[in-house]
């Protein structure tokens, strides 16, 4: 696949061999000019004549084409490229006459003993309408077949990084240590409180069943997500002590709002795993809200001396890999911050995101 620096480089050369070609025959190449020394307005002329042709091209490259062409407007592009034809043929006739080039010809093959030149029809001038129509037909397909280069490489980006963000999916679904610590505490649990252990075993393998089965479309139910996220919180209570101020808040939900699986995990793992300490008290608060379409996740917790450079780590590289899972996702649709307060005593991630009923998302 050839990269874009080199098609850029590609299509430069493609615009000033176009452009030198159009230079040689407008103003190197003449017939009357073997025989007859023209004056310079008939080059000025020439030269207009150029960069109107160049006007066009380019009019019609970055704005007719995408603007109209694309967005399937051909009536309104058809008579765009019309008018701009027939308006240029007077424009030309004009300066013309302001450089009195009739009367400068015509006393040019007079001097060579031509008799007169051939006297040209007033009204519309064919020769220059097709010059503007040929220059119109390559702008669009030069730009067309730009776009579809640009488009299938994109394609193909995506492609890719819907592989990656799979694999990556896969990977920071859960932590295994989580599974491994769960288990522990739930056996523990055991020679204590026989029901509780139970009540810990059965959130467990709802969660199980949930990333075995409930996330391989690529979608899910919200109610779905946020109860997952509630049993995960539940377990992780189990191994921490009262010191650790836990706080989620979630909205009561139908099935009908829909999202990519797994979207808030890694925003909630990184709250236990930076905001907790097993000597200073510590708080992490995990509030979702829903406003019609618009849901809003915020997710606080404590930083501690120790975990700085953690945290600063998961501003950093950490966050723009799930933040790219957003860009793949819902582009255009959700709004992400994150950083330290101000006080430098707690670490905040903030989204907004727009929802619609039963929208397929792939991941």
């Amino acid at each position: 696949m050839i990269s874009l620096k080199s098609r850029s480089y590609i299509t430069v050369l493609l615009h000033f061999l176009l452009w030198g070609l159009f230079a040689f025959i407008l103003l190197f190449y003449h017939p009357l000019s073997w025989n007859i020394r023209l004056p310079l307005q008939f080059w000025i002329k020439q030269g207009l004549v150029l960069v109107i042709l160049m006007v066009v091209f380019y009019l019609n490259s970055y704005v007719l084409v995408p603007r109209l062409l694309l967005r399937n407007k051909n009536l309104l592009f058809i008579t765009v490229v019309l008018a701009i034809s027939l308006i240029a043929g007077p424009l030309v006739k004009g300066l013309e006459n302001i450089l009195h080039l009739p009367l400068l010809m015509e006393q040019a093959v007079r001097k060579v003993g031509i008799p007169r030149l051939p006297k040209r029809e007033e009204g519309v001038d064919l020769f220059l309408i097709m010059m503007i129509l040929l220059i119109v037909g390559i702008s669009t397909s030069l730009t067309m077949i730009q776009k579809w280069q640009t488009d299938k490489q994109l394609r193909e980006l995506l492609e890719k990084e819907k592989i990656s963000s799979e694999l990556s999916f896969l990977k920071a679904q859960i932590n295994p240590h989580f599974f491994f610590n769960t288990l522990n505490n739930i056996y523990a649990l055991t020679h204590v409180d026989v029901e509780a252990s139970r009540k810990a075993l059965h959130k467990l393998s709802r969660m199980m069943r949930y990333l075995l089965y409930e996330t391989q479309q690529g979608i899910t139910p919200l109610s779905k997500e946020l109860s997952f996220i509630s049993d995960y919180i539940e377990l992780m209570r189990l191994r921490l002590s009262d010191a650790v101020k836990i706080t989620f808040e979630k909205p009561a939900l139908g099935d009908s709002l829909m999202l990519a699986p797994m979207l808030f995990l890694p925003y909630v793992e990184n709250a236990f795993k930076h905001g907790v300490s097993t000597v200073s008290p510590s708080e992490i608060s995990i509030v979702i809200k829903m406003n019609g379409q618009l849901l809003e996740m915020t997710v606080k917790n404590t930083v501690f001396k120790e975990q700085g450079a953690l945290v600063d780590h998961y501003g950093g590289i950490g966050l723009t890999n799930t933040k790219r899972r957003l860009d793949l996702l819902y582009p255009g649709k959700y709004t992400f911050s994150a950083g330290k307060t101000e006080s430098g005593n707690a670490f905040i991630v903030h989204l907004t995101l727009i929802l619609d009923d039963t929208e397929m998302y792939s991941s």
